[in-house]
């Protein structure tokens, strides 16, 4: 049996015995892939894991040169009025969710201001870097950040990220000003998030093409901040969260996950509706490859 059959065999044997809510389920070990799915392949909300694909829009916008991790918000939105300390908030901030800005705000939640980077903006900071708060209203500003300087991002990513991984037309869930929100409602099929696996396994890489700096991908995990919180929330990086195990994952409600083992030079991708234990679906995936 191939090393992908193993991994995928044991992931859907342990979500039949726990009755767990899975969409599908794909496995890349080295170039070795396998599939299983309980339901046609449907585009699908990842909720959070838009976040680590908001992140990737920034790493290629940097490449680029069109911004920097430590560009002030002040200078990509000059025209917003800001809370006491908010000049010294950067993109780094944004990213990591350490702006100190007491703004808790979901994609799944209504606007009910007329500018939802504005009410966050307006709020004083705790100090940047130094407190951590989870909120997809922190990515949205990051994508309003870098929207400035290239207009609406999804289209700008068509050909620089959606295009070359084979993604066609994505749709992403937008604010009432109609800029993307950013920390989720991007939508798509369990394969297509695959391909995004196979980048982050990869450092940047899809068949020889260097879509995003290796370097990029590195700093996505390479330093952590320690939240606080249980053991499978308890550190984050630039989109991304620790473990299960040594590997770090893409994370989004109701079960969506994108889990890179770099030492089985590995990637499992899920997209699923499990409202209760959706954390098992990626302790099953890191047992899987860890077993």
């Amino acid at each position: 049996m191939s090393a992908a059959k193993r991994v995928i065999t044991h992931i859907v044997e342990k979500i039949a015995a726990e009755e767990l809510g899975a969409y599908g389920v794909h496995v890349l070990v080295g170039d070795d892939e396998a599939e299983h799915r309980w339901r046609s392949d449907d585009r699908e909300n990842l909720y959070s894991v838009s976040k680590g694909v908001s992140v990737l829009a920034a790493g290629i916008a940097v490449g680029e040169g069109l911004i920097a991790l430590d560009t002030h918000v002040v200078d990509a939105l000059p025209n917003m009025q800001l809370g006491k300390g908010v000049e010294s908030v950067t993109l780094r901030h944004l990213l990591t969710m350490t702006s100190g800005i007491d703004f808790e705000w979901f994609g799944d939640q209504i606007v009910p201001w007329g500018d939802l980077a504005q009410e966050m903006l307006r709020r004083e900071t705790r100090g940047p870097g130094g407190c951590f708060q989870y909120s997809d209203a922190s990515t949205y500003v990051a994508m309003r950040m870098l929207g400035a300087r290239v207009g609406d991002v999804r289209d700008w990513l068509i050909p620089r990220l959606f295009e070359p991984l084979d993604i066609h037309n994505p749709q992403w869930h937008r604010c009432p000003l109609g800029w993307i929100v950013g920390g989720s409602g991007l939508e798509l099929r369990t394969h297509e998030l695959a391909r995004i696996g196979r980048l982050l396994r990869d450092r940047g890489d899809w068949n020889g093409k260097g879509i995003v700096a290796s370097e990029w991908i590195d700093s996505m995990h390479e330093d952590w901040f320690l939240t606080g919180g249980p053991a499978l929330w308890g550190s984050y990086g630039m989109g991304v969260w620790k473990g299960p195990g040594n590997g770090w994952r893409l994370d989004g409600a109701y079960g969506q996950y994108v889990y890179v083992s770099e030492a089985h030079d590995a990637v499992v991708t899920i997209t699923a509706h499990e409202e209760s234990h959706d954390h098992r679906l990626v302790e099953i995936a890191a047992e899987a490859l860890f077993s």
